[in-house]
């Protein structure tokens, strides 16, 4: 037991953490009562859900085009078709498969199997990964500017000084993982309009379901929130941010966006629902590829 413990360590403190942030979530919600959240999940118009779903996807498919011009770009023959299975087989991965298997290992497995070079695939899903957060670096101001104007001068001081270190680390990491692609300045521009267009229509998503509420919170808002969220959730205390992507979407919907704690834990609730119908997809290609790493496995 212990050996398993020991090995297994960053597993069990993620699903406490997990188990830990959806315990809290909960606790907001009980302040007004176990009925209000049915009842604002009632509210949900079903029309401004279906539409929240179809802008996922159209994200979904700009993530996909990041990917498919980085590796095209890196000399690697693929069609978009299966650029599109295997990003939505690594987001169903993510999704169903946390604590087995991560969508990026899902999609390197994919590729590998459908011959495409190795290393070449690996350093595309670091430059897919770091693109990714760039562009949400550049929305980032959307949502510190309101956060900071919940705080003291204090916290603020230390927020800066945090993402200012952070931001140089992650600087140095870009610049080192992007070595392939700074020669193709036409490549990775592209890579970045697509990932500001999947940002774009996660962004939208959200605010359909909020719209789909009657609650009307400004676009630039629910970036900003979103955003924030999506930082928060890269801190490894939980499985897939599960739990703390809630409850910091809950709280930053009660504190900025004016929401009842109901209704932020609803919204909250339906993002998750909204990106696992978005992977579904991906369910369709996993057996063939969790296939081949299982031979690959037992040739080892």
């Amino acid at each position: 037991m212990t050996k398993w413990l020991r090995e297994n360590r960053q597993t069990v403190i993620r699903g406490l953490g997990s188990l830990l942030a959806l315990a809290l979530l909960l606790v907001l919600v009980r302040e007004e009562g176990d009925g209000e959240l049915f009842s604002a999940m009632r509210r949900v118009s079903f029309w401004y859900f279906l539409a929240a779903i179809g802008a996922l996807l159209v994200s979904r498919l700009f993530a996909v085009a990041r990917w498919h011009i980085l590796l095209k770009s890196a000399g690697v023959e693929i069609s978009y078709l299966r650029s599109a299975m295997l990003t939505f087989t690594g987001n169903f991965s993510s999704n169903f498969l946390p604590t087995t298997i991560g969508g990026d290992v899902a999609r390197l497995a994919g590729a590998m199997q459908l011959g495409y070079d190795r290393a070449v695939c690996l350093a595309s899903l670091v430059a897919d990964r770091l693109i990714g957060m760039v562009g949400m670096a550049l929305a980032l101001p959307l949502g510190l500017i309101p956060a900071f104007a919940l705080g003291d001068g204090a916290s603020q001081a230390i927020a800066v000084s945090t993402l200012f270190q952070k931001g140089m680390d992650f600087a140095k990491r870009t610049l080192e993982s992007l070595s392939i692609w700074l020669k193709r300045p036409l490549a990775l521009t592209g890579s970045l309009l697509y990932t500001l267009g999947n940002q774009a229509f996660i962004y939208f998503a959200i605010y359909l379901l909020l719209q789909g509420i009657d609650h009307h919170v400004p676009y630039w808002l629910v970036a900003g929130m979103y955003t924030l969220t999506y930082f928060v959730t890269l801190i490894p205390i939980s499985i897939n941010g599960l739990g703390v992507q809630e409850l910091s979407m809950a709280f930053l919907l009660v504190q900025l966006g004016g929401l009842t704690s109901s209704e932020s834990a609803t919204i909250a609730l339906l993002t998750r629902v909204l990106f696992i119908l978005a992977s579904l997809p991906g369910a369709f290609f996993l057996p063939s590829i969790l296939a081949a790493m299982n031979e690959k496995k037992s040739v080892e």
